[in-house]
């Protein structure tokens, strides 16, 4: 008898409208290294901890829904970070993709590495994968690790990557007052946009605080107290900064 490939769940939301393309099935993933100022998950920091769940598992309540996709909809599998269980996903996606199901991983790319056994279970990932929501939360290596507690580096190695194989992305970049919302910034982020091939779409997601309960339910201060979420103003600022009405959405390829 195989083994089940199973993997932790923080939870799963069955109508999923603006995680990837249509209507979606998403399965968070727990788990992640980042400690993004702005996080609105942190329950999902811990590694190990959620639900341990087998892909056929996961798979099979997804497909239940199947039928309000619609031709674009199908299962996007975010976090927490998903890339730090490849196993799941591979096997995963692996049998969605065996049943005609669209399959979409959002990520923070922090996991990336060229080194094995990452690399080559990452590229197997790839072959499964049809669509990438690729948050890249700073351009600035510096003020990445100041938002974050690490640095983007293998973060943008994995966008270029991406781009050389040809792979779908949609770039998302949260836009936080007194740390990304700057012009000089969003420019040098729109010119590192424009050296990839395989940008679909590019979305400014406005920072707010209704994550900040989570925080001090888990006894942790919030780093932005005191910062409100961007002006109306300011996030058209970044659109058009960014040029994100030059990209025209997700593309089948």
């Amino acid at each position: 008898m195989t083994t089940p490939v199973t993997g932790f769940i923080h939870s799963t939301e069955s109508f999923g409208s603006v995680d990837g393309p249509g209507i979606r099935f998403i399965a968070f993933m727990q788990g992640c290294r980042m400690r993004c100022q702005f996080c609105h998950n942190p329950d999902t920091w811990n590694i190990g901890g959620g639900v341990e769940r087998s892909t056929d598992d996961v798979l099979n309540e997804a497909l239940a829904y199947r039928e309000f996709w619609g031709d674009k909809g199908g299962i996007t599998i975010s976090g927490g970070e998903p890339l730090l269980q490849l196993d799941f996903l591979i096997d995963l996606f692996k049998k969605a993709k065996a049943q005609g199901v669209h399959t979409t991983i959002d990520t923070c790319g922090k996991p990336f590495s060229r080194e094995e056994p990452f690399f080559s279970k990452f590229e197997e990932l790839m072959e499964y994968t049809d669509l990438l929501l690729f948050d890249i939360k700073h351009i600035d290596n510096d003020q990445h690790k100041i938002l974050t507690a690490n640095g983007n580096q293998n973060i943008l190695e994995m966008a270029q990557y991406l781009s050389e194989i040809g792979k779908p992305v949609w770039i998302r970049h949260v836009l936080v007052p007194e740390r990304s919302d700057y012009d000089e910034y969003l420019i040098r982020l729109d010119e590192f946009i424009k050296t990839l091939n395989n940008v679909d779409k590019v979305e400014i997601l406005p920072y707010h605080t209704m994550g900040r309960y989570k925080w001090e339910t888990l006894g942790l201060k919030y780093p932005l107290d005191g910062i409100e979420p961007p002006t109306k103003e300011r996030v058209e600022n970044a659109k058009q900064l960014l040029h994100t009405e030059d990209y025209q959405g997700y593309l089948t390829r």
